[in-house]
């Protein structure tokens, strides 16, 4: 069987009440994933597929899942997500979705799930794909 990833989104787009909180939390998340801000001002964030700004009304209970390399990122996300002002939602651990489901949730500033997950050891055709213009 073959699974894709980064096909479904051209971008994800939170609306969040406090922009600075967002960002201290998402920062943390993304550092821990190796994930650099390409983009960034006092109305916004933009990181790969992800989007925040806070000119409109927040987003209402969004559960964002991200991928993790291993087990040890699930780890250093939640503790990361949850040093950088997230709440607790479900600490690192396997859960029943299937066999090696393995991951974490917090809640981001604006009550959003976001979750951290490791499915087992796999093998990626490309470490990402990248477009050029």
């Amino acid at each position: 069987m073959e699974l894709h990833h980064g096909r479904m989104f051209d971008h994800v787009h939170l609306q969040v009440r406090d922009l600075e909180a967002s960002k201290r939390f998402y920062r943390a998340v993304l550092e821990v994933m190796g994930i650099p801000v390409f983009n960034e001002s006092e109305r916004h964030l933009a990181a790969d597929e992800l989007f925040l700004s806070n000119d409109r009304e927040p987003t209402a209970r969004v559960h964002l899942a991200f991928q993790a390399k291993d087990r040890e990122m699930v780890h250093r996300f939640h503790q990361a997500a949850v040093a950088a002002g997230g709440r607790d939602n479900g600490g690192p651990g396997e859960r029943s979705y299937h066999p090696g489901y393995y991951a974490a949730f917090v809640l981001d500033p604006d009550g959003n799930n976001i979750e951290m997950v490791h499915h087992g050891p796999a093998k990626r055709s490309a470490p990402s794909v990248v477009y050029t213009w």
